[in-house]
């Protein structure tokens, strides 16, 4: 019975065809094709936030160098929305999840590759009233992480909290008020 089974055993191993070179693209690793990434996270030590282009967007980098990240009210009336752009070099078309731990939040965003020019970055537009956001309105630190961006360390502050609020309230339907019934004296 045991010889049984181990003839069987290998019957069976062997109908099995080989691995197919078509199945899957094979490429060379040291060919330099591959997801750009950033070897590192950015050292923020100076880094400010600061307004940047508009009431309705600042930006956080260190003065006088190119910013890290861009936080912008844009749209209009209900349309409105948070837009999240992360400055690191990505590959065109990508795809991926922004993860925002701080402030008693965790959170995860999804975020894409965007043409802005001059190259593609990391960009994602969010409802303003989506409460993953909100870890962005405490006033301690925040760490917001893209694969192959890094980990950006958000120093804390109010006015992302501030930007986001605004951005909340211009987006909020306007509220009509109907004049008091005005009654005879009675």
């Amino acid at each position: 019975m045991k010889r049984f089974a181990g003839l069987f055993l290998c019957v069976l191993a062997a109908c099995r065809p080989p691995a197919s070179d078509d199945y899957v693209q094979r490429i060379e690793l040291n060919a330099g094709r591959g997801p750009t990434v950033e070897p590192t996270s950015p050292q923020v030590e100076g880094a400010i936030w600061a307004p940047g282009g508009g009431s309705e967007r600042i930006v956080f980098g260190k003065p006088g160098s190119p910013p890290y990240l861009a936080l912008a009210c844009i749209g209009t009336g209900s349309r409105r929305a948070v837009e999240i752009t992360r400055f690191a070099r990505t590959d065109p078309r990508a795809r991926g999840m922004m993860a925002l731990v701080g402030n008693g939040h965790i959170a995860r965003l999804k975020i894409d590759a965007e043409w802005n020019g001059r190259g593609w970055l990391w960009r994602g537009r969010y409802r303003p009233t989506d409460e993953r956001l909100d870890a962005f309105t405490g006033t301690r630190k925040l760490e917001l992480t893209i694969p192959g961006a890094g980990t950006l360390v958000l120093q804390g502050s109010n006015e992302p909290g501030q930007l986001i609020d605004l951005c909340r309230r211009l987006s909020a339907p306007a509220i009509r008020v109907q004049p008091a019934a005005i009654l005879p004296p009675g």
